[in-house]
Parts: structure tokens; sequence; C-alpha cells
């Protein structure tokens, strides 16, 4: 890759890292309910400007359907159940578990499209990676309970089946559009649950999960998408996901460094099953080389 395009991803695995740590800070004294919507409003009055000057929002409106869907399972869904999961467990653990979401779509597209091959080597990759996923939420479920975990497995499906939605249905729709559109419809959906609980919320709430929160908008959700993107017409979006790899372990050092929270050997175990299974599980096969062209004869 070009040197900007390692900035750009090094940027991103430190951007999309940091979440859950700041999701934990911030559900100390904010609703799930109420955090989300602060991301998805402060996010689409960041994001909207950049979409309206790029003529981006009116075409993403146009597929209401796959973009309503792609909201509630990209979006509003995985960010409440996320957010509420991390009032019971570490940023760490989360970001860990998060680490699965490549192995269940990898899953999820042999299930939506029978021509993606299951060799024997991406097989094996599902079977060591969720053995890594199993090992950790086995060791976490008494300390954690059992609905984090079933949170926490909800929002790995819902971000497995995001990218199909955007592969199936709004492929051809502006980037930028889809994000300012999906942020927007996301604030609406939680404003009746949100809204009147933001007056108390703004007299009660202290300094830092109120920072938390804005930076879960500003740098985690509007300007992640504007570095995504970025990185995506950089180096492509088949290197771009490689910081699906990456940002777990971004997640347990800042959870360990800044919140003290216990990272085990076993933790390492599993995160080094997950991060192989998942490698081998997305791997491409190599395509087929192309025949040399006939030789000509001279005239």
């Amino acid at each position: 890759m070009s040197r900007r395009g390692w900035i750009l991803f090094g940027a991103m695995c430190v951007v999309w890292g940091i979440p859950y740590l700041l999701i934990k800070v911030a559900v100390r004294e904010i609703g799930p309910a109420e955090l989300v919507f602060l991301r998805t409003a402060l996010g689409a009055v960041l994001l909207l400007p950049i979409a309206l000057a790029r003529r981006e929002l009116r075409a993403s409106l146009r597929p209401w359907l796959p973009l309503l869907v792609y909201t509630v399972v990209e979006i509003g869904l995985p960010w409440l159940l996320l957010s509420d999961a991390e009032r019971h467990v570490d940023s760490s653990f989360t970001g860990l578990v998060i680490a699965g979401v490549p192995l269940v779509a990898a899953v999820i597209a042999r299930l939506a499209n029978r021509d993606e091959r299951l060799t024997a080597a991406r097989v094996g990759g599902l079977l060591v990676g969720f053995a890594g996923v199993a090992l950790l939420l086995g060791f976490h479920a008494a300390a954690g309970g059992a609905v984090p975990m079933l949170e926490l497995g909800g929002v790995v499906v819902c971000y497995a089946t995001g990218p199909l939605i955007i592969e199936r249905w709004l492929s051809s729709v502006p980037r930028y559009g889809v994000a300012a559109a999906s942020l927007i419809v996301g604030a609406l959906m939680f404003t009746p649950v949100a809204g009147p609980n933001l007056p108390d919320l703004a007299r009660h709430v202290t300094l830092r999960p109120l920072l938390a929160a804005l930076a879960l908008a500003v740098v985690c959700t509007a300007l992640a998408f504007v570095l995504f993107f970025a990185l995506i017409a950089e180096v492509g979006g088949v290197r771009a996901t490689v910081i699906t790899f990456v940002n777990p372990a971004v997640a347990v050092v800042l959870g360990a460094v800044v919140l003290g929270e216990d990272v085990t050997l076993l933790t390492g175990v599993a995160f080094a099953l997950i991060l192989a299974g998942s490698v081998l599980a997305t791997r491409r096969r190599a395509p087929d080389p192309e025949p040399a062209p006939e030789p000509v004869a001279a005239a």
C-alpha cells in the first residue's frame, strides 16, 4: 500500500478500536437508548453537509426499504445491544467477541450464495474461530451473565449481516448518502425513547461520560465513515476489511491500560484462535492465471 494507505489504515484501526472503551465509560451515566440517539444524531449532523455537498443524499433515499433494514441491522439494534451489554462486561471482552464477525459473515455468505465455496481450509478456520469464541464466552458467562452474552451474539450477527445488505441492495448507492441517511433514520428511530429523558440527562451527566459520548459521535462515527471511505478509495474494499482483525487488539490494550481490565492468558489464547480462524475462513482463493495469448504470425 501507499504511505497514505498505511496512514489511513492505522487511523481506522484506532478509530474503530476505541468505541468499546468509550461506550464502557459513557453507559456509566447515559442509558443505552440515549447513547445511541446522541451518537446517531450528532453523527448525522456532521455527515449530512458532506452528503448534500456531494449530492448523494437523494439517491440514497430511493431504495428506502433496504436502507431502513440496513439501519436497523447495522446501526440501531447492534449499537443498542452493545451499549446495554457493556454495562455488565469489560470493553476488552466485548472487542474480542466482535472479532468473531468475519466468522459469522463467512457462514452467512455461504447460506446466501451457493457459489461461495467452503473449502477445507475455510471450514477449518470456522471451527478454530468458533472454538475461540466459545472459549471466551464460556469463561466469561458466569461473571457477566447470560443476557450480555446473548446481546453480544446478536451484535456479531448484525454486523455480519449489514455488509450483505449493502452488497445486495445498496451497492450502487453513494456511500456518504447511505451513511448520512442511515444515521438520520437511526436518530429518528430512537427519538421517541430517548427524547423525553434528554433534559434530565443534561442536568445530571458528568463530564467524562459526556465527552465519551461526544467522541463516539464525532470520532468513531462521523470521522470514521470519512476515513473508511477514503481507505476504500485508496486500497480497495478487500484490503480495507483487514482492520477487522486489528480492532480487537486495540480494544484489549485500551481496556487494560485505561480502565485496568484484566487480560489473562486465556484471553490471549481465545483471541489467537479467533484471529487465526477469521483469516482462514475469509481467505479468498487466488484467481486462476489467465491463459497466455496465442502467438500471432508476422505479416
